[in-house]
């Protein structure tokens, strides 16, 4: 398995893309530019699967309609984040003046379990604090744990946000994803990739 990172929209959202030899792929948050993302998709002859959300901000789920309808794939979110796709004040965008929606997830996830979707196998770690239905995800295949706005290249994410909590993000960084192996990849949801040791040697938020 081999992961793509592309930054998306006006505050460079990462989505990516988990794929695998046979061009079978899994979309992780597709922030914004949804036809661009798609000419992507086509151009490189992916087989999109579904589309997995680490959390529900509006940064993160502006493509998402684009994507799934040009797909017919389903949408994964967890429970406590159900209605914020569908509300701009629930999501963040209102905040701003603007409003971004999708239509409600397929799929809501309730507990930390392994989801299998095609011949991908990911572990799902319940990883609340930025936002109260914040997901992880792990891909033992690729050694890589897309962690949404939890944990970043030398932070962490703000926890300012309705519903956030910074106690519990720092639990949720310390518990689920530290004792993953040192070499284990962050795929944060803006900026560079890191791993599980860097952040843990030299995080100045994590000392």
């Amino acid at each position: 398995m081999k992961w793509i990172q592309i930054p998306l929209g006006p505050l460079q959202t990462n989505c990516y893309i988990l794929h695998n030899s046979d061009k079978e792929c899994i979309i992780f948050d597709p922030g914004d530019q949804g036809d661009d993302l798609n000419k992507y998709l086509k151009s490189e002859g992916f087989r999109p699967l579904a589309i997995l959300m680490t959390h529900a901000h509006f940064d993160h789920i502006g493509a998402i309609d684009s994507v799934r309808d040009q797909w017919k794939i389903p949408v994964y979110i967890h429970e406590k984040e159900s209605e914020w796709l569908t509300n701009p004040t629930l999501n963040g965008s209102a905040r701003y003046g603007i409003t971004i929606t999708s239509r409600a997830a397929d799929n809501l996830i309730s507990f930390e379990e392994p989801l299998e979707i095609g011949p991908f196998l990911l572990n799902i770690l319940f990883t609340p604090g930025h936002s109260p239905g914040s997901i992880s995800y792990y891909s033992k295949e690729a050694n890589a744990l897309f962690a949404g706005d939890t944990l970043f290249d030398g932070s962490i994410g703000r926890t300012d946000l309705p519903g956030g909590n910074h106690e519990q993000l720092l639990k949720s960084i310390k518990t689920k994803l530290f004792p993953f192996q040192n070499s284990t990849e962050v795929l944060p949801g803006h900026g560079p990739a890191t791993t599980i040791k860097k952040e843990k040697v030299s995080n100045p938020f994590l000392q």
